[in-house]
């Protein structure tokens, strides 16, 4: 029963939302700053649950989210489901976050413990990348050069399907997918 009222929430927000949007687009500007200030609570939400050890990246990340809502806001179809589209800019901006966070990181990674400066070799890094390799061979060409050319060369998404000659929605599907498949195979489960 409560997921019912759950879901009777989420479809009553969905429409609400929408309906700001649509008018909102139609030059209703009390309607667009509406639509604004509520899905941001939306946003903040659903980023918090995602960036649970990253709490002070939250607000930021709302921000970027909501600017890049409002400079694409021409490529929302009516027809859609408005979460879907707010949820991928979303998680598109997560994603650039963790990355930028990553090469971040991996300049800035501290070698103040001999310990930790120890327990690492060269040897496991290469059987890692080997390992990853053989799982790569394995995955068909469409989810394998996506991912290497954006998880593990750092190319965009737009550069990667430059590369493969791809479009860029088909290099976003075969990372989805290629993940997914590599995470299956890892398990055990392929």
């Amino acid at each position: 029963m409560q997921r019912m009222e759950e879901i009777g929430r989420v479809t009553t927000s969905e429409e609400r939302l929408k309906k700001l949007l649509i008018h909102g687009l139609a030059g209703d500007a009390p309607a667009y700053h509406m639509f604004l200030k509520e899905l941001s609570a939306h946003l903040r939400a659903f980023l918090r649950k995602r960036l649970a050890r990253l709490p002070e990246e939250v607000e930021d990340l709302v921000q970027e989210s909501l600017l890049a809502i409002h400079n694409q806001r021409h490529t929302y179809d009516v027809g859609q489901p408005l979460t879907a589209w707010v949820q991928a800019i979303a998680k598109y901006k997560l994603v650039d976050l963790l990355r930028r966070r990553t090469r971040r990181d991996l300049l800035t990674d501290p070698l103040d413990d001999e310990t930790d400066f120890l327990s690492f070799s060269d040897n496991e890094a290469a059987e890692a990348r080997r390992d990853l390799g053989e799982l790569l061979k394995r995955l068909p060409d469409r989810q394998r050069l996506p991912i290497v050319h954006t998880k593990l060369e750092g190319l965009t998404v737009t550069e990667a399907a430059r590369a493969t000659g791809m479009s860029e929605s088909a290099v976003k599907v075969g990372v989805h997918r290629g993940l997914k498949a590599l995470a299956e195979m890892i398990r055990g489960d392929a």
